[in-house]
């Protein structure tokens, strides 16, 4: 079944489809991961985009139920190289090709990835169709460059109610903004009582659970597109120890007094070297985000930077010079990728123990 993937300027691929016969648009991105591909079709923050993956062979260990990082795949299209029909590994389930079916995503293999990824890194990322054969390019490239990209990614994966995750330890409120569940995953390893929210929770709701901490988590899209995150996020620092990762940590920043912008291609991958100013730590993290926090709008704020990509030089981590107040534009709990960036859960951990040690002191003072 041949299908082709059109770029709003003029390219045009052409490969076989799997998975959902459909007609998905979206932004177009690359990943260079090696593996972890159930990880990456299944993290919100890819809402909205159709993702290339670059290395040559995809599906090869199939899907399995434990891989996941959200019940429902928030992308619009899968593009390979090569797609595996017939996966070998011991914990595999179903194809590519029978799960993207299942969850009516379209994929599309046979394409020049190589091609496909040395374009958007020459021209930043850009909209793209996988459609049929029989579409007219030209009226779809018209259609796509007259097209605007989505700006509620983060309303569409947010759990829409409160719910708990119960643990014995530190009550932790985790804002979801389309979260990877590796973060619940970590938090719960550690014994949190998690109480997971809505992006759109205010301050005073997420105060009135009395946490020990705040995680404000990953998702998709424009940072600037979800005001009322930075409102609450505002109402919320230092009142107590906050910990945020990827589109948090872009929020937090925008709280702060910083600006945030988009890159050109963005860092999607596993693989990214990131330093961290504090200790002189290098460690391999798990990306995928297409904006970043301005470096100049650093200066007018409380916050100093932690931690840079030694790729590009942009910032990595800030944190609070006067609140206990952390964040990382990496992954700290991989899904997929290394597990370099652990501690930074265990620093938080440690944060919190030192604000309540700290509220004890002032009581008894």
């Amino acid at each position: 079944m041949k299908k082709q993937l059109i770029l709003e300027d003029g390219t045009v691929l052409i490969g076989e489809g799997f998975g959902a016969d459909t007609e998905k648009v979206g932004e177009v991105v690359f990943n260079t991961g090696m593996t972890g591909y159930q990880e990456i079709l299944s993290d919100p923050s890819y809402c909205g985009q159709i993702v290339t993956l670059t290395y040559p062979l995809v599906g090869n260990y199939g899907i399995n139920r434990d891989d996941f990082e959200s019940i429902t795949p928030a992308i619009h299209g899968f593009i390979v190289k090569e797609v595996c029909d017939f996966p070998s590994n011991w914990r595999n389930e179903l194809s590519l090709d029978e799960f993207f079916k299942q969850k009516n995503i379209p994929g599309l293999a046979g394409i020049d990835t190589r091609k496909l990824t040395r374009i958007i890194r020459q021209y930043g990322t850009l909209k793209g169709a996988i459609c049929g054969m029989e579409e007219n390019v030209q009226e779809v490239i018209a259609k796509l460059k007259g097209t605007n990209l989505p700006v509620d990614q983060v309303k569409q994966v947010s759990t829409k109610k409160p719910y708990p995750s119960p643990g014995r330890g530190s009550r932790v409120v985790l804002v979801d903004y389309g979260m990877k569940h590796g973060i619940l995953r970590e938090l719960n390893k550690r014994d949190c009582d998690v109480i997971v929210v809505p992006y759109n929770t205010t301050a005073e709701e997420i105060l009135q659970l009395s946490p020990d901490g705040v995680m404000l988590s990953n998702g998709p899209g424009d940072p600037k597109d979800v005001p009322e995150a930075i409102e609450a996020i505002k109402g919320i620092i230092g009142k107590v120890p906050m910990f945020g990762i990827c589109l948090g940590h872009q929020l937090f920043a925008l709280a702060s007094g910083a600006n945030t912008e988009k890159m050109k291609f963005g860092h999607r991958g596993s693989n990214h070297p990131v330093k961290d100013l504090l200790t002189g730590k290098v460690s391999l993290t798990s990306q995928n985000h297409g904006y970043t926090v301005e470096e100049e709008s650093i200066k007018h704020t409380e916050l100093k930077v932690t931690h840079i990509a030694l790729n590009d030089g942009t910032i990595e981590g800030l944190q609070h010079k006067e609140y206990p107040a952390f964040t990382v534009q990496y992954h700290p709990e991989a899904s997929p990728g290394p597990e370099d960036a652990n501690y930074l859960f265990d620093r938080f951990m440690e944060m919190i123990q030192s604000h309540k040690q700290e509220g004890v002191a002032n009581v008894k003072a």
